[in-house]
């Protein structure tokens, strides 16, 4: 009986073997998409090639991240109040970018680009008689605009 058993694995063993080295249906791949897609792909594609006159006031320069200093204006559990108050300083401060983030339980608000902690404290120096609980932090900013104008050059 176990001489039977032994047999019937060995047999079962190689049948298995033998069944995955059929290669007759190797390299077919049957591909089931709606044809909607393909119109879509192409549409899209026709959107980027497409040249369109864009004036040089609407075009943003390219978004460059490194590491650089925010100074926080406010952070608290109430999602409304969060977005009052970046709008009460985009109001004040129109030039500087916000960035809210969220961790539970808590909205943070906090402003700037700057790439050192020293135009971060320069800022919040200027901030603290309106804003009480401001700190800097280190982080990744998106480049800050250069002036291109010709100031400097007397």
């Amino acid at each position: 009986m176990e001489k039977t058993a032994c047999v019937l694995i060995m047999i079962f063993f190689c049948c298995a073997a033998f069944a995955q080295s059929d290669r007759s249906k190797q390299g077919e791949v049957k591909v089931v998409k709606d044809p909607l897609i393909d119109s879509l792909i192409a549409r899209r594609a026709e959107l980027y090639r497409k040249k369109t006159p864009v004036s040089p006031a609407v075009t943003r320069p390219p978004v460059v991240s490194s590491m650089g200093y925010r100074v926080q204006i406010f952070y608290g559990s109430d999602r409304r109040q969060t977005f009052n108050m970046q709008s009460r300083f985009r109001d004040e401060y129109p030039t500087y970018r916000t960035y809210i983030t969220y961790r539970e339980p808590n909205y943070y608000l906090r402003v700037g680009d700057f790439r050192s902690r020293l135009e971060a404290q320069r800022f919040l120096n200027q901030l603290r008689p309106k804003y009480p609980t401001l700190f800097i932090f280190r982080e990744k900013i998106n480049a800050p605009n250069l002036d291109t104008d010709d100031q400097g050059a007397n």
